[in-house]
């Protein structure tokens, strides 16, 4: 065992007095670090010391190579707001209004807007559109990297709903799983080429995310996330799916990155908080620059992340329409939580976060939920500038999750289902449809932003719980 190294020893190096130090000897209890020699710990440290740049984002020394960086590149102040745009204002809490007035601050900060479904959140608030030159921002993309809507529109008459409610109940029990304990085994797995992807290898903290990714590979996540079976009517005889004016069945998915993309946001905030340090009420809207090695990292994990929350969904579509016997007519799919090199009208190129917001370019399709009793909007985007784009990713909390469970009881919610027609297999009281916005008020406040195509109606929903 080595001998072990003390401050001093470190200040001889050149360590600079302060948290570096501590970070350090702490480090070298590690015990892999702990087996090295007293001469190859200095080395190491010696290697730190003169190019803690290329440490920021080693597993083990991120946070010291990050407290030997000069203060002035660390410490940074807002500046003067910048305007924005707010659509559905009326329904917006004050605390969603403040986070976004404080994300505007941000020196790196070019145009933002506020979607109708807005709330506050954690950094930028949900429903929130931050463009930034050259900088990402790991909590305006959010926790739940690429969390997105998927949409399979099946050849299958409305009424089958009606008259097969107990078969269809069974085939979401048996090719969904939710939440992080319930897995799909042995010989239940689906292969899929993105846990193949070099990221798994070439990016250091993601060397032993692979695993768990596999394991949890075509499985939704817990709080709102859902897979269920409604009505979608087809409205508009111009929509690019090719789909007839007419009702039929369809099955519509909610879910994101799943652990992988919760370890990424929490890894790569902690960097940016590190770096950037900013003032109290700004600290979780820390950035990465695109041409630092962090940043870098970051871009490539949060694709990754993102193309992984796609797998998922495909997985679940996959298993549900083998289950029907059936091949979708169309699917629609977009995301949220997540960034976007994109073009403003002037030509300069920006990273657009949209948290819990979803894109809304010139002739994109989408899917905006309402809640289990409300109908979703099949939609085509505008492409206006003054949104950035974009537009609600759904309805929006009215309630936080405590509010719910505090003021509303389960006979009132079952009430509330049974009056609509829903089947709800799993679910708590803090997704009762009435915790969210009235979805009809919240696509009037947006409808110069999408063109409707046409409605989703849910009508036997799956969510985490109910086995």
């Amino acid at each position: 065992m080595a001998q072990q190294l003390r401050g001093n020893d470190l200040r001889e190096l050149g360590f600079p007095e302060g948290r570096a130090i501590g970070l350090a000897l702490a480090q070298l209890q590690r015990k892999h670090l702990k087996r090295l020699s007293h001469t190859d710990q200095l080395a190491l440290l010696k290697v730190l010391i003169n190019n803690p740049h290329n440490f920021l984002t080693d597993l083990d020394w991120s946070h010291t190579a990050a407290a030997l960086l000069p203060p002035p590149n660390r410490h940074i102040e807002l500046v003067p707001r910048k305007d924005y745009v707010t659509f559905g204002a009326e329904y917006i809490e004050p605390g969603a209004v403040h986070q976004m007035e404080t994300a505007m601050k941000l020196p790196v900060t070019v145009g933002g807007a506020l979607m109708p479904d807005a709330h506050h959140g954690y950094g930028l608030p949900i429903g929130g559109v931050l463009a930034t030159d050259n900088a990402v921002i790991p909590y305006a993309v959010g926790v739940d990297i690429g969390c997105r809507m998927a949409l399979s529109i099946f050849p299958m008459p409305p009424q089958f709903l009606a008259q097969r409610v107990q078969e269809l109940k069974n085939v979401l029990m048996a090719t969904t799983k939710f939440g992080n304990r319930d897995v799909f085994r042995h010989g239940q797995k689906l292969g899929h080429e993105v846990l193949e992807r070099d990221e798994f290898r070439s990016i250091p903290f993601l060397r032993n995310k692979q695993e768990t990714a596999a394991a949890q590979i075509g499985t939704s996540g817990s709080g709102n996330h859902f897979v269920e079976f409604g009505i979608v009517e087809i409205l508009d005889p111009t929509n690019e799916m090719g789909v007839p004016v007419g009702q039929y069945m369809g099955l519509l998915s909610h879910s994101g990155s799943r652990g992988l993309g919760a370890g990424v946001a929490n890894h790569y905030t902690k960097l940016a908080m590190d770096t950037c340090q900013l003032p109290a009420e700004a600290k979780h809207l820390a950035w990465l620059t695109l041409d630092s090695e962090g940043g870098q990292e970051y871009w490539a994990a949060m694709n990754l992340a993102g193309d992984y929350a796609s797998a998922c969904h495909h997985q679940i579509h996959q298993r549900v329409a083998k289950a029907l016997g059936e091949r979708p007519l169309a699917k629609v799919e977009n995301h949220h939580n997540f960034a976007w090199k994109e073009r403003l009208a002037d030509g300069r190129e920006v990273i657009v976060h949209r948290k819990g917001a979803t894109p809304a370019g010139q002739g994109v399709l989408g899917v905006i939920p309402g809640s289990m009793t409300a109908p979703g909007f099949i939609v085509r985007g505008r492409g206006v500038p003054e949104s950035l784009a974009s537009a609600s990713h759904g309805a929006g909390r009215l309630m936080s999750r405590t509010r719910a469970k505090a003021e509303l009881g389960e006979a009132e919610v079952r009430r509330h289902l049974q009056a609509h027609g829903v089947e709800l297999i799993g679910g708590g009281i803090d997704e009762a449809p009435m915790a969210y916005k009235d979805i009809f008020a919240v696509m009037e406040s947006q409808q110069e932003l999408v063109d409707v195509l046409g409605t989703f109606t849910p009508k036997i929903v799956r969510m985490e719980g109910g086995a």
